[in-house]
């Protein structure tokens, strides 16, 4: 079954239905574009679109996810083989994204190293603690699992989470930046991974000057 989200709506005043019609997914109300270029207005839209893409990601029903995610995966290992890196960046799943954890087991079966990343500082960049299936674990900012102890490691790759998309390969995150200004602090820049739902694919998240494409977007579906 396809999840599809279909942009437009009566505005960001409007209320965020996800329904089920014919096996596909469609977002009822998503909010109108940006009143204009401006930072402020940009700013507001993404605000509005963020929710709306989580919710209705989190509508989705739970089996129908997973398999969808599964999806996706597969496709990121048939066109994106990670055993040529030597330290995978990951992520804790939340809010319903796409759980990657065990392509992290899988590369450290391959003997590669998987680092989560940890906010160390408000506004600014990650770093990544080496994490494995056996590694101690406590709560981190946002209530986020991280490694328990601080064991820092360099990716040559991540895999970045997305909430949405555009077809030049910027990212929709969730607004605090922090892999913004990780990859652009980093003395060599990590191939970049975005990995999501083709349901939250739009026309443009209206990028800015601090917004990073990734090297390639990877879905369940055509991207």
């Amino acid at each position: 079954m396809a999840a599809n989200l279909r942009i437009g709506g009566r505005g960001a005043e409007s209320r965020t239905v996800a329904s089920r019609r014919e096996n596909t997914y469609v977002l009822e109300d998503a909010p109108a574009q940006p009143r204009s270029l401006d930072w402020v207005d940009i700013q507001a839209w993404r605000r509005e679109m963020r929710l709306a893409l989580i919710g209705h990601r989190l509508s989705l029903d739970g089996a129908l996810r997973r398999a969808l995610g599964d999806r996706a995966k597969e496709r990121l290992r048939q066109g994106q083989p990670l055993r040529g890196y030597r330290t995978l960046g990951i992520y804790w799943p939340v809010r319903g994204e796409i759980d990657v954890r065990d392509l992290g087991i899988e590369h450290l079966e391959g003997g590669g190293r998987v680092g989560l990343p940890v906010v160390v500082q408000k506004s600014a960049p990650v770093e990544f603690w080496s994490w494995g299936p056996g590694t101690r674990m406590r709560r981190g900012v946002w209530n986020i699992p991280i490694p328990e102890e601080r064991d820092v490691l360099t990716p040559d790759v991540l895999i970045v989470p997305l909430v949405g998309f555009d077809p030049q390969r910027y990212r929709l995150g969730y607004g605090g930046g922090y892999y913004d200004r990780t990859i652009a602090a980093a003395a060599r820049r990590p191939f970049c991974i975005g990995l999501g739902y083709a349901a939250a694919r739009l026309t443009s998240i209206f990028p800015q000057s601090h917004d990073m494409p990734m090297d390639v977007i990877v879905t369940d579906g055509e991207n």
